[in-house]
């Protein structure tokens, strides 16, 4: 995960388009309980554009850590099915597909529910 700290209004745009959700805990916060994740972190070729981004309470990005986030979605089942129903209509399908199929692979063929 990373935060975007640069820009505060690009923060509020993202904490907005996701209701001020988590995606991985699914509960609401205060904005400045939350930060935002890079779903593909920079430091693997992930931008800064809303396709990338997404809000995350501070405890579920504390537990998430350094984890690359298919592991940390493989080894949470509630983050897991918060994260594909929440993030999806946001997040680049390209980039989802990739998530789902390094959980795919390392998780012995792990389906996401939904995604027939």
């Amino acid at each position: 995960g990373g935060r975007v700290r640069d820009c505060p209004l690009r923060r509020e745009q993202i904490f907005a388009r996701d209701e001020y959700v988590c995606v991985y805990c699914g509960e609401r916060f205060e904005p400045e309980l939350l930060t935002i994740d890079h779903v593909q972190p920079r430091v693997r070729g992930g931008d800064r554009s809303g396709g990338n981004l997404v809000t995350a309470c501070g405890g579920c990005n504390a537990r998430k850590g350094s984890l690359r986030l298919a592991e940390f979605l493989r080894g949470d089942e509630v983050a897991r099915a918060h994260f594909f129903r929440l993030a999806r209509p946001h997040v680049w399908p390209r980039i989802l597909r990739a998530v789902e199929e390094e959980m795919a692979k390392r998780g012995g063929g792990l389906r996401v529910k939904g995604d027939e």
